[in-house]
């Protein structure tokens, strides 16, 4: 049955809407809400945006007219009684009766608030801000375990994607030889918000997300985010984000045995050209009438084939994590392994003394690295930088180590990265979900 019937059903047996809320209503929050109430069985009952305008129009270009709820008691009875409300805060989100949160703000320090929040009250999380769960994945993975509720990334985004097609190719039993995506923008590693005005305003994109896409920030943040949910390790430190094409991929991500770039099987890597906006999985088969087969089926030459989807569709598939939660009772995905890190590198001198501006900002880009090398070298993660101040004056393509910057410890998401990685593997030694949020409100 599909998931519009079964939402349908399950609104005709309990004769209530599932109730989302949404915080951030940029422009992909606004897509997910568009996308969202085609469904039958489903109401978007709360926005929260720090910008109560944008929390409005997020409702009314859905077809909602906001109900006014100017304290706690009235927004619970509002919800409840079938109304949406905007607000502009998100400390009022653990109180309201919801049943899956959106977190679609972008900023991971907000993505890790709205998450604790939203799991120590019982509602489940789906987030589009993958910067975060690349950040401290694993300890809300292990938060939600503790929690009645599902912490998830959501479905559109290249790593939920892909990791559909890794899941299929190992299903299939096929050795998986390399999986990615391919990249829309050409690398500019020194690309920043001033240098990219002019072309986001053509995008109608804000200019720091633009430079997070270009200076190759976002691509590696997903790659990270595949490999710690697949398992699959990184190609080299930065990958190395090939020119190729949908016809030549088996190819271009071949082992260099055979030809390609990939020194050993069971990586993450990028590349440019028409694959954008597809992803992809690289398989291999040594069995003489499965290879016949799949050249066949002209899936090439062989042994290795391109397993390919040509498009991932953001806000618009993010609905599907909603779905998934709340009628199969799974996250789309969560960091199950942790073999991937994404250090930053600065794009300019910097100097001692300056803050750091974060992700798509003008100062550092994202770097994709082992996990244990990472560790080894002590680099500092790109999400925690935002607000960091230089100790010491650093060169340009310096990567960052915790030796290099004074974070701030107040930070939700710096306090969340120290506890990530002093537990163990088996989550040993952190701060269960209502510990931390104890040590929050202290």
């Amino acid at each position: 049955m599909s998931y519009r019937d079964r939402l349908q059903h399950r609104l005709d047996e309990t004769g209530r809407p599932l109730r989302v809320g949404l915080v951030g209503a940029g422009q992909m929050g606004r897509g997910f809400a568009a996308q969202l109430l085609r469904m039958p069985g489903i109401t978007l009952s709360a926005v929260l945006d720090v910008q109560h305008d944008r929390a409005v129009e997020a409702l009314t270009q859905a077809g909602i007219t906001p109900t006014d709820a100017p304290d706690a008691e009235s927004a619970v009875a509002a919800i409840e009684g079938g109304g949406s409300i905007a607000l502009t805060s998100v400390d009022r989100l653990a109180g309201l009766p919801l049943d899956v949160v959106v977190e679609a703000t972008g900023v991971p320090e907000v993505a890790v608030s709205v998450a604790v929040q939203a799991l120590a009250a019982g509602i489940s999380v789906a987030t589009l801000t993958v910067e975060a769960d690349v950040t401290v994945g694993r300890y809300l993975a292990q938060l939600a375990d503790e929690s009645d509720a599902v912490y998830s990334v959501c479905r559109g985004d290249e790593p939920v994607e892909t990791k559909i097609l890794v899941d299929y190719a190992r299903d299939l039993n096929f050795e998986v030889i390399c999986a990615g995506k391919g990249k829309n923008n050409p690398l500019d590693p020194y690309a920043t918000p001033e240098s990219l005005t002019e072309r986001a305003a053509q995008k109608q994109m804000n200019p720091k997300m633009l430079t997070s896409f270009v200076d190759g920030s976002k691509a590696m943040i997903e790659m990270a985010s595949l490999a710690n949910t697949t398992g699959l390790g990184v190609s080299k430190r930065g990958m190395h984000g090939p020119p190729s094409s949908v016809a030549t991929l088996h190819e271009t991500f071949a082992l260099t045995k055979d030809g390609g770039i990939i020194e050993q099987a069971g990586v993450v890597d990028y590349c440019t050209g028409d694959v954008a906006p597809g992803v992809f999985v690289i398989i291999r088969t040594d069995d003489p009438y499965v290879h016949h087969e799949m050249t066949y089926l002209q899936m090439g030459d062989g042994p290795y084939f391109a397993l390919y989807r040509p498009y991932h569709l953001a806000s618009i598939e993010a609905p599907l994590t909603v779905y998934e939660i709340v009628l199969d009772k799974r996250p789309s995905l969560t960091s199950e392994h942790w073999t991937a890190e994404v250090g930053a590198q600065s794009k300019r001198a910097l100097k001692a003394g300056e803050r750091i501006d974060g992700i798509g900002g003008m100062m550092v880009r994202g770097l994709i690295d082992a996990a244990d090398d990472f560790a080894r070298d002590g680099l500092v993660p790109l999400g925690v930088l935002a607000g960091a101040t230089l100790k010491r004056d650093v060169p340009v393509d310096h990567t960052l180590t915790y030796d290099d910057v004074e974070l701030d410890e107040s930070a939700l998401i710096v306090r969340m990265r120290r506890i990530q990685e002093a537990m163990g593997k088996d989550g040993s030694s952190a701060p269960t979900l209502a510990d931390l949020v104890a040590q929050i409100a202290g």
